[in-house]
């Protein structure tokens, strides 16, 4: 089977001929380790796709998650200069409106208003009706009401999203052809909301005035849907939900039924009511152990992360047995104390023991938890499809597919 075979079937609960498995790449990784130049990783949507298949074909991974969207291909004519700051491993980029981008060596980027901060509007400046969809890896972050890039123009809510947007998703697609799966990703309303006015003040807001912040996630709620689709009509094979806030370290069980399962379950609705075949899930960080059931509400097609402790709180066993033929199942490897810290041992054990409770009737795609660090060794990325493949293969008389 190829990649993306292996990796449908598993999305569809069936039991492919071996374990799939990708891992979803932070950006600092692919800084040090794909051969492409930082600058051209973040601003060019060619350096974006080139870096993604790299880095898939090395590690042989089933599938790539395309997370950051795509560039203007004329931002350079918003170019000043380009400045290396040895000292302190970065780039720093200077445009022309005296504002400036920071990029490290082995970090996410971000955009600095020419006095050395970054802005967010406040919640009594938003008006919902102005809002769409907040993209807060553009060039310039955060911008209200958003604008793409430097120009100054708003576009219309019919027309939102340029046509440079899905750029990177057509690029890794011709790169990989029908071998490899591909998967997109779309931040969450509630995801939408605590970038927009940054993470406290969007707590607070929450509190302050719950008629507002239903308003405003209303709003982004449309823009998902928009997003998701032109992702979906792209050809991708799966849309993420980045809803990377919504576990028990940032709100309650309560606030999650409240603020967020009702939202990305329109979100995943919306999309599959357009695009029915293309599988939709959820990315949500931290303790979700408490959740799980609200999570699968949202009509998931499947669950990511699912951090073990101490990074989370799932214990796999009983995740199972509540995930386990209703949402394929993607991730739990910890990225901090395996992947990171850990050897070659340490992924080869916790590798056999999440396919002795993962594995049976299939449905699951082995990953990291959440995104693998830059710092981790690629060599260990290596040995854990390595060892994956070894122990993963299922016997001709379980699959679903011959």
């Amino acid at each position: 089977m190829t990649g993306k075979e292996r990796v449908q079937v598993a999305m569809e609960l069936g039991v492919p001929d071996r374990v799939p498995v990708f891992c979803q790449l932070a950006v600092g990784h692919y800084f040090l380790n794909s051969g492409v130049q930082p600058y051209d990783v973040w601003f060019r949507s060619e350096g974006l796709a080139n870096a993604m298949v790299a880095l898939q074909q090395r590690y042989d991974f089933d599938g790539i998650l395309v997370n950051l969207p795509g560039r203007d291909p004329e931002f350079e004519k918003h170019l000043d200069r380009v400045e290396r700051k040895e000292e302190v491993k970065e780039t720093w980029v200077w445009w022309k409106n005296g504002n400036y981008t920071r990029i490290p060596d082995d970090d996410n980027p971000h955009y600095f208003m020419s006095d050395g901060s970054r802005y967010f509007p406040t919640f009594d400046e938003v008006d919902p009706e102005t809002l769409w969809y907040v993209e807060p890896w553009d060039l310039t972050d955060i911008t209200y009401p958003f604008t793409w890039g430097f120009e100054l123009d708003t576009r219309p809510h019919n027309a939102f999203f340029p046509e440079f947007h899905t750029d990177t998703i057509r690029l890794v697609k011709e790169k990989v052809g029908e071998t490899v799966s591909v998967h997109s990703e779309i931040f969450s309303p509630f995801s939408q909301f605590l970038e927009l006015l940054n993470y406290e003040y969007a707590l607070m807001a929450l509190l302050d005035d719950p008629g507002k912040s239903h308003a405003i996630l209303e709003r982004l709620t449309a823009g998902a849907i928009d997003l998701g689709r032109q992702h979906a009509a792209e050809g991708v094979d799966a849309v993420l939900i980045s809803s990377a806030f919504a576990g028990g370290g940032l709100i309650s069980r309560e606030d999650y039924e409240t603020f967020v399962l009702p939202y990305e379950k329109q979100v995943i609705d919306g999309i599959q009511a357009e695009h029915p075949t293309v599988k939709v899930y959820t990315h949500t960080c931290g303790a979700i152990g408490d959740r799980l059931d609200l999570m699968l509400q949202t009509g998931a097609n499947g669950i990511d992360t699912l951090d073990p402790p101490p990074l989370g709180t799932i214990d796999l066993e009983p995740a199972c047995e509540q995930l386990k033929g209703k949402a394929f199942i993607k991730g739990n490897l910890d990225p901090v104390n395996t992947l990171l810290y850990g050897n070659q041992q340490q992924v080869r054990e916790a590798v056999q023991s999440r396919m002795n409770l993962v594995k049976p009737g299939g449905g699951w795609i082995l990953s990291s938890a959440c995104s693998v660090a830059p710092a981790v060794k690629p060599e260990l990325l290596e040995y854990l499809v390595q060892i994956s493949h070894e122990l993963g293969e299922y016997d001709k008389s379980e699959r679903t597919v011959a």
